[in-house]
């Protein structure tokens, strides 16, 4: 039987208008939005359906706001039967990915989340830090690009290592300004500025991990009832103690996401399905290996196609 993975999408996702089918056709879903709306005390799901798209793209309610959106499309696998054999997510996906894997309450996820959303807007002032993505380099050339730059006094790291030929740099406005510039003269293909409100997953987002500590020290994490791939370590985590640990470490390292598509796959994982708006994991994945069956899942439509094919060609379904 073909292993199962879950893979919850991050920031950039989000559209005004997600999850607003699953919240009018099916009271499962309809649930998580208003669990989320008492838990924050706003009516975030008024933002999420019909708001203001700049409004929506603030980190610290785009984190909520994406959460959200996955878990109320996962309640229709959990509803089905349907359990995964792991799960992963990429940055903020990871909070989604453990609230499937049964290790945090959605609840005190929705709330954590908006936190670190808050705390990570503060570390830098807007326009201090930068993010860019590099193609057509491999991360170890990449690398002694960045680390020159930073001992040149201009922090710049690698951020997020997403597949082969993409990986997104993160540091100061002015370090990633001069890495991008390096990294083309050294036979990058280009180097795209992100819309980004920050400099995430760099050094300088050291101050919003120690802010988040204490938020996590407030929520209840379980043991994990199925392995969730680490950002962190692309290695899996089931306990706890590591979990805390590994999202507070996330905040300031790279999201090795390659690597961790690699590791389901020498798990046995052959079927990815993308729980959240958005097809951008489901195209990752295919960059790391095209022979991977992907099933990206955002609506009432595209849920009865997947659960129709995992019960039909994989009988994952208890």
């Amino acid at each position: 039987m073909s292993k199962v993975a879950f893979l919850f999408p991050g920031q950039g996702s989000q559209f005004i208008g997600m999850g607003k089918e699953l919240y009018e056709r099916e009271s499962v879903s309809k649930r998580i939005f208003d669990e989320a709306d008492e838990a924050l005390e706003t009516k975030l799901s008024s933002l999420i359906f019909e708001g203001d798209a700049e409004e929506l793209t603030l980190t610290y309610n785009a984190q909520p706001a994406l959460l959200t959106t996955s878990i109320a499309i996962l309640e229709k696998f959990k509803e089905a039967g349907i359990t995964p054999d792991f799960t992963a997510g990429h940055s903020l996906g990871e909070y989604s990915a453990l609230v499937a894997a049964g290790a945090i309450s959605f609840k005190d996820a929705v709330y954590a989340v908006r936190k670190r959303g808050e705390f990570m807007n503060e570390a830098v002032p807007a326009g201090e830090g930068a993010m860019a993505a590099i193609l057509g380099m491999d991360a170890e050339a990449l690398q002694q690009v960045t680390d020159k730059v930073t001992e040149e006094g201009n922090l710049v790291q690698l951020a997020n290592l997403n597949c082969p030929g993409q990986i997104v740099i993160s540091g100061t406005a002015k370090g990633v300004e001069l890495a991008s510039e390096q990294a083309k003269e050294n036979g990058a293909k280009r180097a795209i500025p992100l819309e980004v409100s920050g400099p995430f997953h760099s050094e300088l987002m050291k101050p919003a991990a120690e802010k988040l500590a204490e938020v996590l020290d407030a929520c209840e994490l379980k043991d994990t009832n199925v392995p969730v791939i680490s950002n962190v370590s692309a290695d899996a985590m089931t306990e706890k103690e590591d979990i805390k640990a590994k999202l507070i470490e996330q905040l300031y390292s790279p999201v090795r996401f390659e690597e961790t598509i690699n590791k389901l796959i020498d798990e046995g994982v052959t079927v990815f399905i993308e729980i959240g708006p958005g097809k951008v994991l489901s195209g990752l994945v295919k960059k790391v290996n095209r022979r991977l069956k992907t099933i990206a899942v955002s609506d009432p439509e595209t849920i009865e196609l997947a659960l129709q094919t995992l019960k039909e060609e994989y009988g994952n379904a208890e």
